[in-house]
Protein backbone atom coordinates (compact mmCIF):
# COMPACT_ATOMS: atom_id res chain seq x y z
CA UNK A 1 0.00 0.00 0.00
CA UNK A 2 1.22 3.03 -0.98
CA UNK A 3 2.05 5.77 1.79
CA UNK A 4 -0.28 8.82 1.72
CA UNK A 5 0.64 12.57 1.67
CA UNK A 6 -0.76 15.17 4.40
CA UNK A 7 -4.06 16.18 2.11
CA UNK A 8 -4.32 19.72 4.54
CA UNK A 9 -1.29 21.30 5.33
CA UNK A 10 -3.15 24.02 7.73
CA UNK A 11 -4.34 21.35 10.04
CA UNK A 12 -2.62 20.25 12.97
CA UNK A 13 -0.60 16.70 12.45
CA UNK A 14 0.18 13.73 14.14
CA UNK A 15 4.17 12.25 14.19
CA UNK A 16 4.17 11.51 10.63
CA UNK A 17 6.22 8.64 11.82
CA UNK A 18 3.10 7.04 13.49
CA UNK A 19 0.89 7.76 10.68
CA UNK A 20 0.24 4.66 9.08
CA UNK A 21 0.80 3.58 5.07
CA UNK A 22 -2.23 4.22 3.31
CA UNK A 23 -3.38 7.50 5.81
CA UNK A 24 -2.75 11.21 5.86
CA UNK A 25 -1.61 12.18 9.00
CA UNK A 26 -3.72 14.99 9.84
CA UNK A 27 -6.53 15.40 12.81
CA UNK A 28 -9.70 16.37 12.10
CA UNK A 29 -12.41 19.00 13.28
CA UNK A 30 -14.40 17.52 15.40
CA UNK A 31 -17.99 18.17 13.59
CA UNK A 32 -18.67 15.62 10.85
CA UNK A 33 -15.36 13.73 11.77
CA UNK A 34 -16.95 10.42 9.78
CA UNK A 35 -17.75 12.18 6.96
CA UNK A 36 -14.40 13.84 6.69
CA UNK A 37 -12.87 10.64 6.81
CA UNK A 38 -14.69 9.23 4.11
CA UNK A 39 -14.13 12.37 1.89
CA UNK A 40 -10.35 11.94 2.75
CA UNK A 41 -10.16 8.06 1.63
CA UNK A 42 -12.94 8.04 -0.83
CA UNK A 43 -10.42 11.08 -2.84
CA UNK A 44 -7.78 8.77 -1.86
CA UNK A 45 -9.37 5.60 -4.10
CA UNK A 46 -11.23 7.27 -7.11
CA UNK A 47 -7.16 9.45 -7.64
CA UNK A 48 -5.92 5.09 -7.04
CA UNK A 49 -3.57 6.43 -4.28
CA UNK A 50 -5.34 3.44 -3.17
CA UNK A 51 -5.59 0.75 -5.80
CA UNK A 52 -7.91 -2.21 -6.06
CA UNK A 53 -6.94 -4.49 -3.71
CA UNK A 54 -5.31 -2.51 -1.69
CA UNK A 55 -5.79 -3.27 2.35
CA UNK A 56 -6.57 -0.13 4.46
CA UNK A 57 -5.12 0.51 7.84
CA UNK A 58 -6.46 -1.04 10.67
CA UNK A 59 -9.35 1.02 12.81
CA UNK A 60 -6.42 1.36 15.60
CA UNK A 61 -4.26 3.14 13.15
CA UNK A 62 -6.90 4.94 11.69
CA UNK A 63 -7.98 6.43 14.96
CA UNK A 64 -4.54 7.02 15.94
CA UNK A 65 -3.53 8.65 12.96
CA UNK A 66 -6.69 11.09 12.68
CA UNK A 67 -7.07 11.49 16.34
CA UNK A 68 -11.18 10.19 16.23
CA UNK A 69 -12.65 7.94 18.63
CA UNK A 70 -13.62 3.86 17.19
CA UNK A 71 -16.70 4.70 16.50
CA UNK A 72 -15.92 7.47 13.84
CA UNK A 73 -13.92 5.31 12.15
CA UNK A 74 -15.98 2.37 12.11
CA UNK A 75 -18.90 4.62 10.78
CA UNK A 76 -16.65 5.97 8.34
CA UNK A 77 -15.77 2.36 7.31
CA UNK A 78 -19.45 1.67 7.36
CA UNK A 79 -20.20 4.72 4.09
CA UNK A 80 -17.11 3.62 2.36
CA UNK A 81 -18.37 0.32 2.08
CA UNK A 82 -22.15 1.01 1.49
CA UNK A 83 -20.48 3.63 -1.23
CA UNK A 84 -19.39 0.27 -2.60
CA UNK A 85 -15.84 1.53 -2.53
CA UNK A 86 -14.41 -0.83 -0.21
CA UNK A 87 -15.48 -4.58 1.28
CA UNK A 88 -14.36 -5.45 4.87
CA UNK A 89 -13.58 -9.09 5.45
CA UNK A 90 -14.61 -10.25 9.41
CA UNK A 91 -11.11 -10.84 11.33
CA UNK A 92 -8.79 -10.25 7.92
CA UNK A 93 -9.33 -6.38 7.20
CA UNK A 94 -10.73 -3.59 4.53
CA UNK A 95 -9.98 -3.69 1.04
CA UNK A 96 -10.70 -1.18 -2.25
CA UNK A 97 -12.57 -2.60 -4.49
CA UNK A 98 -13.32 -1.98 -8.33
CA UNK A 99 -15.24 0.45 -9.31
CA UNK A 100 -18.84 0.24 -10.25
CA UNK A 101 -20.12 0.33 -13.76
CA UNK A 102 -22.38 3.44 -13.83
CA UNK A 103 -26.14 2.28 -13.13
CA UNK A 104 -25.24 -0.06 -10.92
CA UNK A 105 -27.79 -0.54 -7.63
CA UNK A 106 -26.93 1.63 -5.36
CA UNK A 107 -29.02 3.37 -2.09
CA UNK A 108 -26.93 6.58 -0.83
CA UNK A 109 -26.17 6.33 2.99
CA UNK A 110 -27.22 9.69 3.17
CA UNK A 111 -30.42 8.80 2.07
CA UNK A 112 -31.47 6.41 4.85
CA UNK A 113 -30.31 8.81 7.06
CA UNK A 114 -33.76 9.25 8.66
CA UNK A 115 -35.94 6.48 10.09
CA UNK A 116 -39.21 7.04 7.85
CA UNK A 117 -36.52 5.77 5.08
CA UNK A 118 -35.31 3.24 7.27
CA UNK A 119 -38.54 2.26 7.22
CA UNK A 120 -39.21 1.93 3.39
CA UNK A 121 -35.53 -0.24 3.79
CA UNK A 122 -37.19 -2.39 5.76
CA UNK A 123 -40.20 -3.07 3.38
CA UNK A 124 -37.24 -3.78 0.76
CA UNK A 125 -35.40 -6.05 3.32
CA UNK A 126 -38.44 -7.87 4.19
CA UNK A 127 -38.43 -9.14 0.87
CA UNK A 128 -35.05 -9.85 0.52
CA UNK A 129 -33.90 -11.20 3.32
CA UNK A 130 -36.78 -13.57 3.77
CA UNK A 131 -36.09 -15.32 1.03
CA UNK A 132 -31.77 -15.08 1.76
CA UNK A 133 -32.72 -16.58 5.09
CA UNK A 134 -34.48 -19.54 2.97
CA UNK A 135 -31.47 -19.94 0.52
CA UNK A 136 -29.09 -19.88 3.34
CA UNK A 137 -31.04 -23.25 5.05
CA UNK A 138 -30.78 -24.93 1.83
CA UNK A 139 -27.26 -24.18 0.83
CA UNK A 140 -25.40 -22.93 4.01
CA UNK A 141 -21.93 -24.57 5.15
CA UNK A 142 -20.37 -24.98 8.25
CA UNK A 143 -18.14 -22.77 8.14
CA UNK A 144 -21.21 -19.97 7.19
CA UNK A 145 -22.92 -21.20 10.39
CA UNK A 146 -19.24 -20.50 12.77
CA UNK A 147 -19.43 -17.31 11.22
CA UNK A 148 -23.36 -16.53 11.90
CA UNK A 149 -22.82 -18.45 15.71
CA UNK A 150 -19.85 -16.06 16.24
CA UNK A 151 -21.86 -12.93 15.30
CA UNK A 152 -24.76 -13.69 17.37
CA UNK A 153 -22.63 -14.51 20.35
CA UNK A 154 -20.03 -11.31 20.05
CA UNK A 155 -23.97 -9.54 19.98
CA UNK A 156 -24.53 -11.14 23.14
CA UNK A 157 -21.08 -10.57 24.72
CA UNK A 158 -21.77 -6.44 24.06
CA UNK A 159 -25.17 -6.18 25.37
CA UNK A 160 -23.82 -7.74 28.91
CA UNK A 161 -21.08 -4.81 28.40
CA UNK A 162 -23.25 -1.88 27.31
CA UNK A 163 -21.06 -2.43 23.88
CA UNK A 164 -21.57 -1.80 20.45
CA UNK A 165 -24.43 -4.55 18.74
CA UNK A 166 -24.88 -2.81 15.88
CA UNK A 167 -21.73 -4.04 13.90
CA UNK A 168 -22.32 -8.04 15.12
CA UNK A 169 -25.95 -7.38 14.20
CA UNK A 170 -25.41 -6.43 10.55
CA UNK A 171 -22.72 -9.04 10.38
CA UNK A 172 -25.13 -11.99 11.10
CA UNK A 173 -27.42 -10.61 8.48
CA UNK A 174 -24.85 -10.39 6.27
CA UNK A 175 -23.50 -14.00 6.48
CA UNK A 176 -26.88 -15.52 6.37
CA UNK A 177 -26.66 -13.23 2.54
CA UNK A 178 -23.16 -14.91 1.90
CA UNK A 179 -24.83 -18.23 2.92
CA UNK A 180 -27.10 -18.43 -0.03
CA UNK A 181 -23.87 -18.69 -2.32
CA UNK A 182 -25.50 -15.97 -4.48
CA UNK A 183 -23.51 -13.32 -4.60
CA UNK A 184 -26.01 -11.03 -5.05
CA UNK A 185 -27.34 -10.85 -1.86
CA UNK A 186 -24.54 -10.08 -0.26
CA UNK A 187 -23.38 -7.31 -2.58
CA UNK A 188 -26.84 -5.66 -1.84
CA UNK A 189 -26.63 -6.07 2.10
CA UNK A 190 -22.71 -4.93 1.48
CA UNK A 191 -23.87 -1.85 -0.14
CA UNK A 192 -26.38 -1.07 2.46
CA UNK A 193 -24.13 -1.11 5.33
CA UNK A 194 -24.79 -1.13 8.28
CA UNK A 195 -27.30 2.11 8.55
CA UNK A 196 -30.12 -0.48 7.68
CA UNK A 197 -30.01 -1.18 11.38
CA UNK A 198 -33.36 0.28 12.95
CA UNK A 199 -31.52 0.80 15.90
CA UNK A 200 -29.24 2.97 14.69
CA UNK A 201 -31.96 5.43 14.25
CA UNK A 202 -33.82 4.71 17.44
CA UNK A 203 -30.36 4.89 19.99
CA UNK A 204 -29.85 8.47 18.30
CA UNK A 205 -33.40 9.89 18.47
CA UNK A 206 -34.57 7.84 21.90
CA UNK A 207 -34.43 7.81 25.75
CA UNK A 208 -33.90 4.22 26.74
CA UNK A 209 -33.29 3.13 30.56
CA UNK A 210 -29.91 1.13 30.65
CA UNK A 211 -31.33 -2.03 31.88
CA UNK A 212 -34.54 -1.45 29.41
CA UNK A 213 -32.31 -0.87 26.69
CA UNK A 214 -30.52 -4.60 27.79
CA UNK A 215 -33.67 -6.09 27.45
CA UNK A 216 -35.02 -5.05 24.41
CA UNK A 217 -31.36 -5.82 23.01
CA UNK A 218 -32.54 -9.47 24.53
CA UNK A 219 -35.09 -9.91 22.80
CA UNK A 220 -33.89 -8.42 19.37
CA UNK A 221 -30.97 -11.17 19.82
CA UNK A 222 -33.66 -14.39 20.50
CA UNK A 223 -35.66 -13.43 16.80
CA UNK A 224 -32.03 -13.83 15.67
CA UNK A 225 -31.40 -17.13 17.16
CA UNK A 226 -34.75 -18.03 16.09
CA UNK A 227 -33.07 -17.69 12.29
CA UNK A 228 -29.88 -19.06 13.51
CA UNK A 229 -31.80 -22.45 14.64
CA UNK A 230 -33.69 -23.18 10.99
CA UNK A 231 -30.77 -22.50 9.08
CA UNK A 232 -28.84 -24.63 11.25
CA UNK A 233 -31.74 -27.35 11.11
CA UNK A 234 -31.93 -26.85 6.90
CA UNK A 235 -35.63 -25.83 7.58
CA UNK A 236 -36.19 -23.21 4.73
CA UNK A 237 -39.42 -22.41 5.46
CA UNK A 238 -38.99 -22.02 9.27
CA UNK A 239 -36.48 -19.91 8.28
CA UNK A 240 -38.07 -17.52 6.30
CA UNK A 241 -40.96 -17.26 8.63
CA UNK A 242 -38.46 -16.43 11.29
CA UNK A 243 -36.56 -13.86 9.07
CA UNK A 244 -40.08 -12.38 8.64
CA UNK A 245 -41.03 -12.23 12.01
CA UNK A 246 -38.14 -10.69 12.50
CA UNK A 247 -37.95 -7.59 10.22
CA UNK A 248 -41.45 -7.25 10.75
CA UNK A 249 -41.07 -6.92 14.08
CA UNK A 250 -37.80 -4.39 13.94
CA UNK A 251 -40.50 -2.12 11.63
CA UNK A 252 -42.91 -1.94 13.88
CA UNK A 253 -40.42 -1.30 17.29
CA UNK A 254 -39.27 1.36 14.71
CA UNK A 255 -42.84 2.90 13.96
CA UNK A 256 -43.12 2.81 17.84
CA UNK A 257 -40.20 4.50 18.39
CA UNK A 258 -41.05 7.61 16.22
CA UNK A 259 -44.49 7.48 17.75
CA UNK A 260 -42.82 8.30 21.06
CA UNK A 261 -40.58 10.35 20.19
CA UNK A 262 -43.15 12.85 18.78
CA UNK A 263 -44.80 12.77 22.01
CA UNK A 264 -42.00 13.40 23.97
CA UNK A 265 -41.91 10.07 25.87
CA UNK A 266 -38.89 7.74 26.29
CA UNK A 267 -38.12 4.55 24.67
CA UNK A 268 -38.67 2.02 27.48
CA UNK A 269 -42.13 0.45 26.51
CA UNK A 270 -39.99 -0.64 23.66
CA UNK A 271 -38.25 -3.47 26.13
CA UNK A 272 -41.54 -4.66 27.30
Amino acid sequence: MSNLSTANSTAPTVNATEAPAGVSPTRRRPRGLAHELVEDFSSRIQSQVLKVGDKLPTESEIMRAFGVSRTVVREALSRLQAAGLVETHHGIGTFVLEAQAPGMFRIDPSDIAASVDVLAVLELRISLETESAGLAALRRSEQNLLAMRQALDDFASHVEVAGDTVSPDFRFHQEIARATGNRYFGDIMAHLGTTIIPRTRISSAMRMAPELRAQYLQKVNREHEEVYDAIARQDPESARAAMRIHLTNSRERLRRAQALAQAGQSADDLAR
